[in-house]
């Protein structure tokens, strides 16, 4: 199956700011799988096609992140989940969960949904919380969403529907024996979080498996974080999300040029 068409000819046909949504989302695509996010050909990074209210980008039902570039995408209707740019499959978890979240949740232009290893064996325990014990989890606390019901695989909108209400006005949900999402209303916010949230499950996993009681951070010292971390004044231009995604695609692009093809 030829899953893309050639970068040229696609580019001329598309709006700058379209293309340019193609490169970021198949540079998410690579970096997830360079950091070890990605389970086989399934998980979905998603992203609404740029002034369009009816679409979203997702790859080919087959194709491995490894393997995505800018010109890999399907334009995927977001009502009735028909194809309706470039070729391929439609995997139908993937838009299950995507469409319904997109179409719910204005600010969640990106939707990425994976299987990472450490934020998802948190969600396998009895209390999948990430703990206040670092500035990093403290960061993230207020900003996840948690959904303690699991009935298998998402093969009918109605869950992604449901998990849009879960989230609510959260940017990362943590899916009971699943996963997990993050949405963003840019690549690099979502990507960010997705970063993030591992690194900090990770880190909770290491310490708990010392065996000794975790360190709560005092409550004023979290209020003041949480505060710290709302606070952009500190910086001028990009955000420190879009800031830490471009310095990713910098790595990218010494290493895998090709994903921007």
């Amino acid at each position: 199956m030829q899953f893309r068409v050639s970068p040229n000819s696609l580019r001329n046909s598309l709006s700058e700011e379209q293309w340019q949504a193609r490169v970021d989302l198949a540079a998410a695509h690579r970096l997830a799988y360079m950091h070890g996010f990605s389970e086989g050909i399934f998980n979905h990074l998603t992203f609404v096609v740029p002034g369009s209210a009816d679409r979203y980008y997702q790859i080919p039902f087959g194709m491995h992140w490894s393997e995505v570039t800018a010109s890999s995408f399907m334009e995927v209707g977001i009502d009735d989940g028909a194809v309706k740019s470039g070729e391929g499959e439609v995997e139908r978890s993937c838009y299950c969960i995507h469409a319904p979240i997109h179409k719910a949740l204005p600010t969640a232009k990106a939707v990425f949904h994976t299987h990472m290893p450490y934020a998802s064996a948190l969600t396998r325990l009895e209390d999948p919380r990430i703990k206040e014990i670092g500035q990093t989890e403290v960061g993230l606390s207020g900003l996840i969403a948690y959904d303690d019901e699991y009935s298998g695989p998402a093969l009918d909108p109605a869950e992604g529907r449901r998990l849009a209400g879960v989230i609510g006005d959260k940017g990362v949900l943590f899916m009971a024996n699943h996963g997990i999402t993050t949405v963003g209303e840019s690549v690099a916010d979502a990507y960010d979080r997705l970063y993030y949230v591992e690194r900090a499950a990770q880190v909770q996993i290491y310490a708990m498996w010392t065996g000794q009681r975790l360190k709560q951070l005092p409550a004023p010292v979290v209020e003041k974080t949480q505060r710290d971390y709302r606070d952009d004044h500190l910086y001028k231009g990009p955000t420190p999300s879009q800031r830490h995604f471009d310095a990713l695609k910098r790595m990218l692009d010494r290493k895998e040029p090709d994903y921007a093809e």
